[in-house]
Parts: structure tokens; sequence; C-alpha cells
């Protein structure tokens, strides 16, 4: 069932950004992030054994780039070029796109939107998996995360204000398809809606506490509300 959010959200936008890990790829999904973590916490501790010392427990490949670039900027670029070749890799091996993603794409496209992909990974990594799939054809830009700057990574509304400069419209006009509370928190900081994409059952309530204009528990239901 559809909802009437769902449906009102989408009609009051004129472009959709998609977020790219979760509603369009599991990126880690055949190369599990704690693995890829690990081998840069390795990276950090050869050059920096303090630092690497302070992220033992850290099992987010996002988490080991940031600190690492609030600890040393150079250390940080050569974190972020190895970060961003295991990304592609993992990609290669992530499988098949969402269930439903590639329906929504298809759907949103045929309906006039605009489409950007707005990313905390690599745009290398995106556009990578978006050609493997045969989707680059569907998605008019891929913002991912900017280069020496993982402090504007989301909740940081940089990548979606940066799609809405590309696409030429309005952030307003631009509804956010996410499914973490940084997402959410990126939607409303730049002025635009959003749409939750609760995979696991804990997030509809975050999303709702979160204010999204809508909260979704497949990316089918964004097809679903064309029709």
């Amino acid at each position: 069932m559809v909802s009437d959010n769902l449906r009102k959200t989408l009609s009051e936008a004129s472009a959709v950004l998609f977020d790219f890990d979760g509603p369009l790829c599991d990126v880690f999904a055949g190369l599990p992030a704690p693995g890829v973590a690990s081998e840069l916490r390795q990276q950090v501790a050869l050059e920096d054994p303090e630092l690497g010392a302070k992220l033992a427990d850290t099992d987010d490949p996002m988490e080991v780039l940031r600190l690492s670039y609030e600890s040393n900027p150079e250390l940080g670029l050569r974190i972020e070029r190895a970060l961003t070749e295991a990304e592609v890799d993992a990609v290669a091996v992530a499988g098949a796109p969402t269930v439903g993603a590639v329906s929504a794409l298809k759907a949103v496209e045929a309906a006039g939107y605009l489409i950007a992909v707005v990313s905390n990974n690599s745009a290398d990594c995106v556009r990578h998996f978006l050609a493997l799939h045969s989707l680059d054809a569907h998605v008019g830009e891929v913002v991912g995360r900017a280069a020496s700057r993982p402090d504007l990574m989301k909740p940081h509304p940089h990548s979606l204000l940066r799609a809405a400069e590309l696409l030429e419209v309005d952030p307003s006009e631009c509804v956010l398809i996410g499914d973490s509370l940084t997402d959410i928190q990126a939607a409303h900081s730049a002025d635009g809606t959003a749409i939750g994409y609760a995979n696991k059952p804990h997030k509809f309530e975050v999303f709702t506490h979160a204010s999204a204009e809508a909260v979704i528990d497949h990316m089918g239901a964004i097809a679903d509300a064309m029709r």
C-alpha cells in the first residue's frame, strides 16, 4: 500500500535524489566494511601508531577516514585514496541492485523527474556500479564524497546542494531517498524533503522522529507511487 504522504512528497518535488549505499546498492555486501576498515587501520598504524591505537575498535571505513583527516590531512588523503579503491572493488562484488531500486529509477525517470545520486561513498564507486548494471543512463548527476573534505559528508547538506546546482533546480524542489538518519538531516538542512527507506524495523521510529516527510520499507514503493 502506498501512503498519501509518499505520493504528496513526490508530487511536490521536481528532482529525486537517491542515496547510494542502501537505496541502490549494498556497497559492502561482498567485501564487508569491517574488513575494509581493518585494512585502513593497519595503514594508519604504520604511519601514526598513536592514531592507529585510537582506531582499534572502529569498524566503519568512513570513520577511519574522518579521524585520519582530523589528525593529519596528508595521511587522510592517502587513506581516502585507499578507501576509494576499496569501494570500487566492493561494488564490483556487491551483487545486484537493491530490490526495487531499478524499478524506482525507471519510474522516476519516466515520470519526468530529474535524478541524481548523492553519496558519502566516492563518485568513482557509484559510477562503476551504475555502469556495471546499466543504470547510468537513468541518472543525470552523481555527487559523491567531496575530495579531501570528509567533513562535508552527510549530514552536511553539501552533496545535496551541489546536486541541485548541477540539476539547475532549487534545493527545496529536491526530495532525497535515504536509509539513514544523516540522510534525513541533510535533506532538511538543504531545505528539501526526505523519504526514509526503512530497510530495518527500528528505522521507522528513527525516521518518523526526524520528521521525514514519508517512510517506506521497500524501494518498490517508489515505482508503486508513480502508478
